[in-house]
């Protein structure tokens, strides 16, 4: 207080009064926010997440579906058993999901064991279109799954498909009848184009 009265008798009245509209201006500024929400959107759904397989020695190019067996299950929207995995997309992104194995099959075992995809169309299961990046035009035949080689499905805005994973593989290098196991991994990856 003796500080503002010792300024005030050196700037007088008029300093007095500039020295209590700046002081005022100050303490008065105007502040705005902003609330954002966040609701975070999942575009992948995992289907069946297990099945067994059963395989005889010396077979070639056969069919083994996840999930199901040697045939294209029934598909059911309502059961996750009958479909690998489904993607749902809005306006705002599409989705690539990237299908690998955690694992390289053996190839002391397997002559190939090559992924394929499919998806509902509404009245069967069709071929999918497999890439070979989460972006670009590039397509692979197959996903191998003697390497570690990952392949990608594109998904475009506005849609909801569901879909298989289709093996053909020969177990026709050894006659061992150990269990093996094959780990398929999916990551979906939203984006704004292919």
């Amino acid at each position: 207080m003796k500080t503002i009265r010792r300024i005030g008798a050196l700037l007088g009245l008029k300093g007095i009064l500039v020295l209590s509209l700046l002081t005022t201006i100050g303490f008065a500024l105007v502040t705005y926010s902003g609330t954002v929400t966040i609701n975070p959107t999942q575009q992948f759904t995992i289907g069946a997440t297990s099945d067994t397989w059963t395989v005889y020695v010396n077979e070639v190019n056969q069919l083994r579906y996840l999930p199901g067996t040697t045939s294209e299950p029934t598909f059911d929207s309502g059961d996750t058993g009958t479909y690998a995995f489904s993607v749902v997309t809005d306006a705002s992104k599409v989705c690539a999901v990237q299908i690998e194995l955690t694992s390289a099959m053996d190839n002391a075992k397997f002559t190939n064991f090559d992924i394929t995809l499919q998806y509902w169309t509404g009245a069967a299961w069709a071929d999918a279109t497999v890439y070979n990046a989460a972006t670009g035009s590039t397509t692979v035949t197959e996903i191998d799954g003697l390497t570690t080689t990952a392949g990608y499905i594109h998904q475009a805005v506005s849609t909801t498909t569901y879909y298989l994973v289709k093996v053909t593989y020969s177990y026709d290098l050894v006659d061992t009848t150990d269990q093996i196991t094959a780990t398929f991994q999916y990551t979906p990856l939203p984006q704004d184009s292919f």
